[in-house]
């Protein structure tokens, strides 16, 4: 792929593939030892061209808006550099029609991923009245495409995606509910209480804690004691690990964990590691650069999700003029939507839009059907 010499983090600059990596990266989804490492190899030329699409505007979605911060567009972004294969592979793994998802703001390539518009991950930004919120929150869903909006206290959203896995349970919806997490969010009473009851009832849940090393401005050996990969067994559970840069094996085990939740053996835990190429948001970049020591940023460089993975195309026999025609396709599309959320910057809400459109004049909530809602969520004649 095209590398940003201005945007890019230093180690992804004059990328190249590193053969060993390649070779690891392919033997551990061609020779692993996981029970169902058959999912990856039924994907298709197309299936394996759409993932890497997917990754792609995933990453330029971020490019952009890192772009629009050094142009002064706005102040500042929360990006997922070098945390892609997380998000693309989870989401590939589900069914997109009847699953529900709850990203975090790292996670938003799983917003496209879902069916929103790629201009929804700019105007967001932009707070404009055609934005996804109306202007009122840069976090960003929408329930009927089974995009469950992020909560920005983290942790929180693993009880709410349990309490949406129940009511696929109770209904008898073969169906399921995925949130991520960080690896900080897991020392919260939230996550904790939210994991206690999933795995006591017994929910159609996964949740991926997305390990990057760090959180907010903590390094992962300081805020928690204990490895990740004994939080599952807390619960009674028996969790899965996968390589979080190398999208393949994310997918392989979001596949297992949902046929495992189809089963009703949930809820399902996948620690997925990983690394964020970059600070908490683009104002702390040089802080998160002295919260590392500079060879974990190399470690975690040569391991550039999306550049081993186009590699791994490259590899397995995709020719690269096909791989290069999906990345101008996937180019055209995002500065498209840039463009798009652009030219509407100057479409400010209006004050009385700061009530929720959802509230009637009794109090009463509606418009909440959809993905969630059965027959009895559906608003009343004359609503709104």
């Amino acid at each position: 792929m095209k590398r940003h010499p201005v945007f890019d983090p230093p180690e992804y600059r004059n990328w190249t593939a590193d053969p060993a990596l390649v070779r690891s990266y392919r033997d551990r989804i061609e020779n692993g030892d996981r029970e169902h490492a058959g999912h990856a190899s039924g994907l298709g030329r197309a299936n394996l061209l759409e993932m890497y699409r997917d990754l792609l505007v995933t990453r330029l979605q971020d490019t952009g808006l890192k772009r629009w911060v050094r142009q002064g567009v706005i102040s500042k972004a929360w990006l997922g550099v070098g945390e892609e294969a997380v998000t693309v592979g989870c989401v590939a793994a589900l069914d997109r029609e009847r699953d529900v998802v709850i990203p975090m703001i790292r996670n938003a390539g799983a917003c496209h991923m879902m069916g929103l518009p790629l201009e929804d991950g700019f105007t967001c930004y932009l707070a404009t009245a055609d934005g996804p919120s109306g202007g009122r929150d840069f976090h960003y869903g929408d329930i009927a495409r089974g995009v469950i909006q992020p909560v920005s206290h983290m942790g929180t959203t693993v009880p709410v995606a349990a309490g949406a896995a129940l009511a696929f349970r109770n209904r008898g919806e073969g169906r399921v509910a995925l949130t991520w997490t960080g690896d900080g969010a897991t020392r919260t009473a939230a996550f904790h209480e939210g994991m206690v009851f999933a795995a006591r009832v017994g929910v159609p849940l996964i949740v991926v804690i997305q390990n990057n090393q760090v959180a907010l401005g903590t390094r992962l050996d300081q805020h928690g004691a204990g490895a990740m990969e004994d939080i599952p067994g807390v619960y009674g559970l028996t969790g899965t690990g996968c390589d979080g840069n190398n999208v393949l094996d994310v997918y392989t085990a979001a596949a297992a964990a949902r046929e495992q939740c189809l089963r009703g053996e949930g809820p399902a835990i996948i620690v997925a590691e990983t690394f964020r190429m970059g600070g908490h948001a683009t104002h702390d970049e040089r802080e998160a650069r002295d919260t590392f020591a500079p060879d974990l940023f190399e470690h975690w460089g040569r391991r550039d999700p999306v550049g081993l993975f186009e590699a791994y195309l490259v590899d397995t026999g995709i020719a690269v003029e096909e791989i290069e025609a999906v990345e101008e396709e996937a180019r055209r599309a995002v500065d498209a939507a840039a463009e798009r959320a652009l030219a509407s910057r100057d479409q400010l809400p209006r004050p009385e839009s700061a009530l929720f459109p959802g509230i009637s004049e009794g109090g009463v909530l509606h418009g909440l059907g959809g993905r969630l809602g059965g027959a009895a969520d559906a608003a009343p004649a004359g609503s709104d």
